[in-house]
């Protein structure tokens, strides 16, 4: 009899093994497998929320089709304590695995709300954007000028929703002066700029803001930091026969660089120029230096430079100094500062625009004259063809 229980015991046990088993097997399919949704949709993890909550809101927008799995999931992957707050996109038929993955990763948003501070090289506005999780694409809600415009509804009540993403976009180019003035109008930031940064020691590219968190002169500091990082990294590479002495110098020759060209292909080439006529003893003769000993880079001269001005003595007026201005005239990026201290190898001294956006290059005078009748004749049928 003892023999018979026993063996209808291991039986059973067999077989429960062989259920539970496949049932783990299922419940594993299940969690990998193409999820219900047809379209995508934005998931809102709230900050001390739980994977319990958000099963359950996943549950009721058709995102899954068990919160049970879901959880067991998370907990198998050992996933359920690096749930985040933020705001992600769920793609459409995500499986569960995908959208525990998407809500624990990290880093920034993939959906929401976001502010984008631009500070550009002739203004500085602010852009509210929604991202449509179907399209994947930003839908505009408002931009306004940072320096002019009333802050729209759209913008307050971004600015105060829980969720919302910040960040800062530097153009290069952009001087010192405009930064101070774009830092002290966004009201996210805590605190002021009295005086603006050094010259050319701002690193243009994007930075996340957090609210309450960042002040200005901390974002300052990290933009120091970056650029700091970018000459180092950048004079440890620099071409051995160079007409500049220092990454000090090399940071000067950078901003008159990115200043003079708008096109990434002739970053190298505009370099030689100027290298080129360091080294033959030649003045560098480049408008943004005039422009920025008028100005001190304090806004956009907006006009064209006047003969009186070309002539008038200015630290920075180099058709009168030899050499390079006591300091940069803007912010460079990093691709200007490469471009600095490693320049094309050419003979051009000379070059002007072309009428493309970019330049005509030339080795001598003869070339650049008949460079520079061809840009005069340009102008003159543009004028013409506008009515001027």
């Amino acid at each position: 009899m003892w023999r018979s229980v026993a063996s209808n015991a291991l039986t059973f046990l067999i077989l429960g093994l062989f259920l539970l088993a496949g049932l783990i097997l299922w419940g594993r399919a299940q969690y990998t497998a193409e999820g219900p949704l047809d379209e995508a949709i934005c998931v809102r993890v709230e900050s001390g929320s739980n994977m319990d909550e958000v099963s359950r809101d996943l549950a009721e927008r058709g995102a899954i089709t068990r919160g049970s799995i879901f959880r067991i999931g998370a907990d198998y992957t050992e996933k359920t304590g690096l749930l985040k707050a933020g705001s992600f996109r769920v793609e459409s038929h995500a499986s569960m695995a995908d959208i525990v993955d998407a809500v624990t990763r990290g880093g920034r948003n993939t959906c929401g709300t976001e502010v984008v501070y631009r500070i550009g090289v002739n203004h500085a506005f602010a852009e509210v954007r929604e991202l449509d999780p179907i399209t994947n694409a930003f839908v505009e809600k408002a931009e306004f000028d940072l320096a002019q415009d009333e802050r729209p509804e759209a913008y307050a009540t971004a600015r105060d929703a829980t969720g919302t993403e910040f960040r800062l976009v530097l153009a290069e180019g952009v001087t010192s002066w405009q930064v101070m003035q774009a830092l002290n109008a966004i009201d996210v930031l805590s605190g002021s700029i009295a005086e603006p940064p050094a010259e050319g020691t701002l690193a243009p590219r994007e930075y996340r803001i957090d609210p309450g968190e960042d002040s200005a002169t901390e974002l300052v500091d990290r933009m120091i930091t970056a650029q700091e990082q970018i000459l180092t990294e950048a004079w440890a590479e620099r071409d051995e026969d160079l007409p500049v002495s220092s990454p000090e110098e090399a940071l000067i020759l950078a901003s008159i660089i990115e200043k003079e060209t708008g096109v990434p292909e002739e970053r190298r080439q505009v370099a030689s120029v100027f290298v080129n006529r360091l080294k033959q003893g030649m003045r560098l003769q480049t408008d943004p230096t005039v422009i920025y000993g008028l100005t001190n880079g304090e806004g956009v001269l907006g006009r064209g430079l006047r003969q009186s001005e070309l002539r008038k003595a200015t630290p920075y007026n180099t058709y009168v100094i030899d050499g390079l201005p006591p300091t940069p005239i803007a912010n460079p990026g990093r691709a200007s500062i490469e471009a600095a201290v490693n320049p094309a190898e050419t003979d051009y001294v000379f070059f002007v625009a072309d009428g493309s956006g970019g330049h005509a290059f030339a080795e001598t005078l003869d070339e650049h004259n008949r460079n520079v009748a061809k840009w005069r004749q340009l102008e003159a049928e543009q004028g013409e063809a506008n009515g001027n």
